[in-house]
Formats: C-alpha cells, structure tokens, sequence
C-alpha cells in the first residue's frame, strides 16, 4: 500500500507495524484476524486524498508485527490500537473490519476521549453460536499445524460476490505472510468477542455499520447490522454484491459512505 515506509512502535510485549500518510483528522484503520493492514489498501490512499491523515496498523502476531506477545485477544490488540493513537495524537475515528471492529468498540467504551468515530466493517463485536461439534472440528483446523492450510482454503470464500482484481495475489501474500506465525494467528482465531459484546453499552460515539450483503461470516448480514446498531445507534450501509470484506470487494460503494461519515463525525469532534 505504501502510504509510507514501514513504521515501529514499540508496546509491552513487542513491536507493531503501521503506515501513515496524509495531514487532518486522524483514521486509524485495524484489520481483522488473519489479515493485514494492506486490506486497507483501496480505502486507505482515498482517504488520504480526501484530506484525512490515516494509519494502518498489523494486529499483533500479524504481518510485520512481532510475535512475542503473551496474549492475541482482543484486549491486548485494543491495548496496541489505543497506544497508537495516543502515540500519533487523537482523536481518531476508528476503522475495524470483522475482529477490528471489536477492537474499536473496547477502545470506545474504555478511552471515549480517544474515538471520535467508529466504523465497523463485517464487524463481530460478539461471539456467534458454534455448537460443540463444530467448535472441536474449527480448534483442530486452526490449530498451529493446520492454521495457514485451513486459511488458503477458507479466505476465499470470505470474498462472496464482487472479487478485487488482485485477490489471487492477495490470498497468496495473506499466507506467505503467516510462514512463522502459525501459532501467533491460532491464538488469534480462538478469540472470543464476549467482552466487546458487554462493553457495547458503554460506546457513545458516531457509528456507521459496512456489511456485505452476502457476507457469510452471519446467518443473517442484515440482522446482525440491525442488531448492531439497535445497541449503538448509527448507520448502517448495506453493500450489494459483497462478502466480509467490502472495503476492497465494492469501494465504489464504501469509500465515498465513509468519506461521508467522517465529514460529520470529525466535525462534531
């Protein structure tokens, strides 16, 4: 993506990646399990040229984040996304795609001073009902053996509609990324999103829901997105033609929505 050199910061327990480019108010955009920042990479430089100054950080375990942490839940990625921005001096509105979302939800209900918005992509800000059966079979195929095989396979299917033009070169970036970090992104996949789900109530902030309207991570894309904001309030944009990541499926759609939203969110902080 390159909106700048790859930068460091350094947390209790190791070091994070991130990019910045751009002057005005601050975006921090954070990726989901499994991911990298350059998920971002359609969104991100949009933003920058629509007079936003925008990070785009790697979860811990993540990309060119280390791997020496103790925890990949997520509160110590919301611990990480809160140093950055104080680091780099909020408010920001926050990004989250899918467990990103959970991230901001806790950086709002915890540090409101911080969040002058959240936008909540594919979010999960709670855990979905896995029977037992089913939860055994997923803890084995996102074991640390079988965790990159199980993702190559899976990821693709996340993709449900619209395809970017470079997911093949995505997907393979995705798992050549993950060489080494098996046991960092397991942790991760086991995450639950409990304590998103009970902080929700204390989230005062500007909030706009992006869901793909095929997304296949729910059972019911546009019931969660109604679920969402019947405890946030906020927008919800539903995206046709898009699965869990409609940042890079329809920017079309999503970047000017966004762009839309963080006029009056930033405005009112």
């Amino acid at each position: 993506m390159n909106l700048s050199p790859t930068l460091k910061l350094a947390v209790d327990g190791g070091s994070l990646s991130y990019e910045i480019a751009g002057d005005g108010p601050l975006v921090v955009c954070v990726p989901g399990m499994g991911d990298l920042r350059s998920t971002f990479r359609f969104l991100a430089p949009a933003l920058v040229e629509a007079g936003y100054r925008v990070a785009v950080i790697d979860l811990r375990g993540h990309g060119d984040s280390d791997t020496t942490f103790d925890s990949y839940d997520n509160e110590g990625n919301a611990r990480d996304v809160t140093a950055l921005v104080d680091h780099l001096g909020g408010p920001a509105v926050i990004v989250g795609n899918s467990m990103g979302a959970a991230i901001g939800a806790l950086i709002a209900a915890h540090r409101a001073e911080l969040v002058s918005g959240l936008v909540l992509v594919g979010p999960f800000v709670r855990d979905g009902k896995v029977g037992a059966v089913l939860q055994a079979v997923m803890n084995v195929l996102t074991s640390p053996a079988l965790v990159a095989f199980t993702w190559k396979n899976y990821l693709p299917n996340l993709y449900k509609g619209t395809k970017p033009a470079d997911l093949p070169e995505y997907v393979a970036a995705v798992v050549a990324g993950m060489k080494g970090r098996s046991r960092a992104i397991s942790k991760t996949m086991s995450t639950s999103h409990a304590s998103a789900e009970l902080a929700l109530p204390d989230v005062h902030t500007n909030v706009l829901v992006v869901m793909g309207e095929l997304d296949p991570d729910f059972p019911s894309p546009a019931g969660e997105a109604q679920w969402i904001t019947s405890q946030l309030g906020g927008e919800v944009l539903m995206v046709p033609d898009a699965g869990h990541y409609p940042q890079s499926q329809r920017p079309d759609i999503v970047v000017p929505a966004i762009e839309a939203f963080l006029a009056k969110a930033t405005k009112r902080a």
